[in-house]
């Protein structure tokens, strides 16, 4: 395999102890190259990456958009392709063969690969309400990819060539408790409400690129959707109706308890979360006389520096 396929992959950590030997073992027969971009660990992680021949960088963490772009930036990869792989992943043996096998093919006139992502919840796979089949660019030919610069919901795009699905075993699957779930959301939350604000009253330059045929389709209909319909619905009706569409439509209700949990939590308490955030931050903001003064009353609110842009205060 060595000799047909060089692979990269890069994972982004912080004190991923729990999950990390996992993601390793599943491209253990798959990367040629592994690279850690480690933003402080304390807990082992950098130990444990290191014996396991990775090559592991630490840089200050700003946010997941600019910590993942500074390692394309920086990295010294060597590989033809790259892939992108979050600690908490797993990329199953079905997926490997096939990359294996068909990345040393492809045409030169493809250069990402689009992977479908399952969602494990709760030690069950999430199959409906929306969430499988769940497309994104995660492969791209080194060189030819980039990070969006957003707050929330950021994606890899291409700055050149076309990309193919690859369809195969790829899961999410976080091993922390409901504890950490709702945790995170609250932070995502955060930085979700400041993406819509911002879009609102343009307050930093936004990131179009995903208007570029350079993505997976599905991230760029939702993304649409969200953008020009969701967040122009009063919040309180728009959380409604995405859930019933997720729960009911969708059939979300066919993955039992853990269905339900994961359905009110993620998309109805969350984007529940995210509009009374951003109602409170409008207030806020509301007699604001410039951009300064408006900048500096969300940072009195959130805690978080914004005189850079995109969020620098979260590793969430």
């Amino acid at each position: 395999m060595a000799d047909r396929l060089k692979l990269a992959v890069i994972i982004l950590t912080y004190n991923e102890m729990l999950h990390l030997g996992r993601a390793l073992d599943s491209i253990a027969g798959l990367a040629s190259e592994i690279f850690i971009v480690d933003s402080g660990s304390t807990d082992g992680t950098v130990e444990l990456a290191r014996s396991r021949g990775a090559q592991i960088f630490t840089h200050d963490f700003e946010n997941q958009a600019r910590q993942f772009q500074w390692a394309l930036e920086n990295l010294p990869v060597t590989a033809d392709w790259v892939m992108r792989l979050d600690a908490d992943e797993i990329i199953e043996p079905d997926l490997a063969a096939q990359l294996q096998a068909r990345l040393p093919l492809l045409p030169p006139s493809i250069n990402g690969i689009s992977l479908n992502r399952k969602t494990i919840f709760m030690n069950r796979w999430i199959r409906h309400g929306g969430r499988y089949p769940l497309w994104m660019l995660r492969v791209w030919r080194r060189g030819t990819a980039r990070m969006e610069d957003r707050w929330m919901d950021e994606h890899l795009y291409l700055t050149e060539g076309q990309s193919i699905e690859i369809n195969g075993g790829f899961a999410d699957w976080n091993l922390h408790d409901l504890t950490f779930f709702t945790a995170k959301h609250n932070h995502y939350a955060s930085r979700e409400a400041l993406d819509v604000l911002n879009r609102r009253h343009h307050i930093f330059a936004e990131a179009e690129e995903l208007t570029h045929e350079s993505t997976a389709g599905q991230v760029k209909i939702k993304r649409f959707i969200k953008e020009k319909i969701y967040n122009r619905v009063p919040f309180s009706l728009a959380t409604l109706g995405y859930f019933l569409l997720r729960y009911v439509v969708q059939r979300g209700f066919l993955d039992g308890r853990e269905g339900l949990i994961y359905n009110v939590l993620q998309g109805f308490w969350y984007r529940f979360l995210v509009g009374a955030k951003l109602c409170e931050m409008e207030e806020a903001v509301a007699n604001a006389s410039n951009r300064e003064e408006l900048i500096a009353k969300l940072e009195d609110l959130t805690g978080r520096k914004l005189q850079d842009g995109p969020l620098a205060a979260n590793r969430t």
